[in-house]
């Protein structure tokens, strides 16, 4: 689970920005967000599960077109734990959000309107947690070890975000 340790590493890095208490926020966020939305746990992981899938994708796919500078700033500027739909905007057209939405919808048993309502909340709680591995001397540094590892994952589908987000929250109990 290199993503998982790269996490822990970037914890207990002090030059890095992971810190437990944002971790927690993080993870408070997404279980608040699912609550509001009255997403059960497993539909609230079946939406995780799918949107990290393209999460890393557009990311990977920015990071091949326009380079990892462009990467780390997206991920800098749009990383947060409050709504945000320009961090929706910045990583997915119009037309690969027609496509997500419904593929989320039929995985996950959620409407698109609870759907298209998460999705600014969940896609910059995810960016938080790829930031985590920032430089807290220098944010915009290429060298963020968590996001490589995002990045670099094999997409098998095994190693996502929400695999992160509960190994996380079992480590923070």
């Amino acid at each position: 689970m290199g993503l998982f340790n790269q996490i822990l590493q970037a914890v207990n890095n002090p030059n890095q920005q992971a810190n437990l208490g944002e971790l927690g926020n993080i993870l408070t966020t997404i279980q608040q967000t699912g609550s509001i939305y009255g997403a059960d746990p497993a539909k609230s992981q079946m939406l995780l599960s799918t949107v990290s899938g393209y999460v890393r994708s557009a990311l990977q796919e920015k990071q091949s077109t326009e380079g990892p500078d462009t990467v780390n700033n997206l991920v800098n500027q749009f990383s947060g734990t409050s709504a945000n739909p320009q961090a929706v905007f910045a990583l997915f057209s119009q037309t690969k959000l027609a496509e997500m939405v419904p593929e989320i919808a039929q995985k996950s048993g959620l409407n698109a309107a609870t759907i298209q309502a998460m999705l600014p909340v969940v896609v910059p709680a995810f960016l938080s947690m790829l930031k985590a591995g920032a430089s807290t001397d220098n944010p915009q540094a290429a060298a963020n070890p968590v996001l490589n590892a995002f990045l670099d994952a094999d997409g098998d589908g095994k190693i996502d975000m929400n695999d992160v987000m509960n190994l996380a929250g079992r480590f923070l109990k």
